[in-house]
C-alpha cells in the first residue's frame, strides 16, 4: 500500500464478504468455553471465603487476613453456564449493572462514529494527513503510544481506549501498515502505562490503600519499569510496522489485507484530500469530544454513563453542524451501532466468567491457596512468587481495582513475614495485572479492541508473545533488585 493512497467513502461498503475462516475458534467460542471450564472447576475446587469488612478508603468490602474458612459450595451447572452471559451484563437477582454500561458505551460510540463518517470528514482528513506526513508516518507510533501510556499511568486508561480503535486503525492502514499496528499502538500503549502505573487511582492508589501504605511508596521503581517498558514496547511495535510497510505479506493478518482495507477505508470513488469548511468544523468537534472525555474521566470522576452521554450529545451536535438530515442521521447512528454490536456482546460474555467463579465461591479459595504457597519464602523468591500468583489471579479477575481489593489485604501483610516492603508487593500486583491485561480473554478491553480491529485472538497471542517474554524478564529483574536493596 502506498504512503498516501486515497481514502474511499464507506457509506455503502459491504460487510466482510471475503468468507475468510480461521481454524482457531472465535472469541465467542473461546469465552463460552472458559465459562464452561470455570463452571466445572466449581465442582472440583472447595468453596471458601474470607470475612470481609467495609473499607471507607477503598469504598468496598475488603477481605480480612487469617479469616479464610470453608463454606458450603454452590457448584455451577449447565443452566448457570447458560445464564452467565446474561449475568455478565447485569445481575438478574438485584438488577445491578455488570458489563451493561460498557456495552452500551460501545454501541453509542459506534453510533457516534457512524454519524461522523457520514459527513465524510474522517476519510477526507485521513487522506490529507497522509499526504502531509508522507515519509514520516513511523513517528506517529511513538507519539501516540506516549499519549496512551500517559493516560494509562495517570488514570488507568482502559475502557476509554475503545473509542479510538475505529479512528486510528484506518490511519495506520492508510499509512501502509496493518490493523494489528493500530491495535498495538492503543492496546500496548495504554497497557504499558497501566503496567507501570504511577498515580493511577484504579491500580496504584487502591492497592496502596488496601496494603496500608502511601501510594507514593515504590514510585521510583514503578517509574523505571514504566520508562524502560515503554521504550521496549515502542521499539517492538515500530519494528513490526517497518517490516509490514516494507513487505505487507509479512503481516500476521495478511490474508485479511484487502478485506480490512474495504472495511476500514471503504470502497467506491476516491474522495478529495481538501477539507470543506463544514468538515473542518466536524473534525474540531470530533477532537473536542475526546478531549472532553479525557478531562471528565481524569478530573471530574466521569465513568460510563457520563461518557455515553457525551458521545450521544456529540453525535447530535455533529449531525446538526454537518447537516446530513434527520433520517440519514438516524440511519448513520443505527448502522454505526450495529457495526459494534458483536463487540458489545463479547464484553458481556467475558464478564460472565467472573460471575460463574464468584457464584461458585472459589475465588477466595484460589487466593488462600496462593497465600499458603508463598508464605515463608526468601525475599527474591517471595516477591517473584507473588508476581506469578497475581498473574494467575489476573486472568480470573481482569479488573485492576477488583484484583487490588481482593488480593492486597491478604498478600501485603504476608510480605511483612518475608521482610519485603509492602510497596514492592503493590508493584508486583500492578505489573502482573498490567501484563496479563494485554492478552487476557476475560478483559472487555482486550476482546473488544481485537474485535473492532478484526484481529483474531490467536494471532494477537502470537504477535505479543516475544514482547510478553521481554516485559516479564524486565519486571522480575526489577522486583528482584527491589527485594535485595
Amino acid at each position: 500500500m502506498s504512503d498516501a493512497q486515497p481514502i474511499h467513502s464507506n457509506a455503502d461498503a459491504p460487510h466482510d464478504t471475503s468468507g475468510i475462516r480461521d481454524r482457531f475458534p472465535s472469541a465467542f467460542t473461546i469465552l463460552f468455553a472458559l465459562i464452561v471450564i470455570v463452571a466445572g472447576l466449581t465442582w472440583i475446587i472447595p468453596a471458601g471465603q474470607y470475612d470481609r469488612v467495609a473499607n471507607e478508603a477503598l469504598g468496598k468490602d475488603a477481605p480480612v487476613p487469617g479469616t479464610y474458612q470453608t463454606v458450603e459450595g454452590d457448584p455451577q451447572g449447565f443452566l448457570d453456564a447458560l445464564r452467565a452471559p446474561i449475568a455478565g451484563f447485569y445481575d438478574p437477582a438485584s438488577y445491578a449493572a455488570n458489563a451493561i454500561d460498557v456495552s452500551l458505551f460501545v454501541l453509542i460510540i459506534g453510533g457516534f462514529l457512524g454519524v461522523v463518517n457520514r459527513t465524510g470528514a474522517i476519510n477526507t482528513g485521513i487522506t490529507a494527513a497522509m499526504l502531509r506526513m508522507k515519509g514520516r508516518e513511523r513517528w506517529m507510533i511513538p507519539i501516540l503510544m506516549a499519549l496512551f501510556a500517559a493516560g494509562g499511568t495517570t488514570y488507568g486508561m482502559a475502557e476509554e481506549t475503545l473509542a479510538f480503535y475505529a479512528i486510528l486503525i484506518p490511519v495506520m492502514i492508510a499509512a501502509g501498515y496493518d490493523a494489528v499496528t493500530g491495535v498495538a499502538v492503543i492496546l500496548i500503549g495504554a497497557g504499558i502505562g497501566v503496567l507501570g502505573s504511577t498515580i493511577n487511582p484504579f491500580a496504584t492508589t487502591i492497592a496502596s490503600n488496601a496494603a496500608g501504605i502511601p501510594f507514593t511508596d515504590g514510585l521510583y521503581l514503578r517509574l523505571a519499569i514504566l520508562a524502560v517498558g515503554w521504550l521496549v514496547c515502542v521499539a517492538f511495535v515500530m519494528r513490526y510496522a517497518a517490516r509490514i510497510k516494507a513487505d505487507p505479506s509479512r503481516s500476521i493478518v495478511a490474508d485479511r489485507r484487502d478485506d480490512n482495507a474495504r472495511h476500514f477505508l471503504g470502497a467506491g470513488a476516491a474522495v478529495s484530500a481538501t477539507l470543506s469548511g463544514k468538515q473542518k468544523i466536524v473534525l474540531i468537534l470530533f477532537a473536542a469530544t475526546f478531549a472532553v472525555m479525557i478531562w471528565g474521566v481524569s478530573s471530574q470522576g466521569w465513568w460510563m454513563a457520563e461518557m455515553s452521554m457525551l458521545f450521544l450529545g456529540a453525535a447530535l451536535v455533529i449531525g446538526t453542524f454537518g447537516w446530513i438530515g434527520e433520517k440519514p442521521f438516524v440511519e448513520a447512528f443505527v448502522d454505526g451501532a450495529r457495526d459494534l454490536l458483536g463487540v458489545a456482546l463479547i464484553i458481556g460474555l467475558a464478564r460472565g466468567i467472573v460471575v460463574v467463579m464468584d457464584a461458585g465461591r472459589i475465588t477466595d479459595t484460589i487466593l488462600h491457596a496462593s497465600e499458603l504457597a508463598i508464605a515463608g519464602s526468601s525475599k527474591v523468591v517471595f516477591i517473584n512468587g507473588m508476581y506469578w500468583i497475581e498473574v494467575a489471579m489476573s486472568f480470573l479477575v481482569p479488573s485492576t481495582s477488583g484484583l487490588a481489593v481482593l488480593s492486597m489485604p491478604i498478600l501485603a501483610p504476608v510480605s511483612d513475614f518475608a521482610g519485603v516492603d509492602r510497596s514492592l508487593a503493590v508493584t508486583a500486583y500492578q505489573s502482573a495485572s498490567g501484563i496479563v491485561n494485554l492478552i487476557t480473554p476475560t478483559s472487555a478491553v482486550v476482546v473488544g479492541g481485537l474485535a473492532i480491529g478484526r484481529v483474531p485472538y490467536d494471532r494477537w497471542l502470537r504477535f505479543t508473545a516475544p514482547l510478553l517474554l521481554i516485559l516479564t524478564v524486565l519486571i522480575m529483574a526489577g522486583l528482584s533488585l527491589g527485594a535485595m536493596l
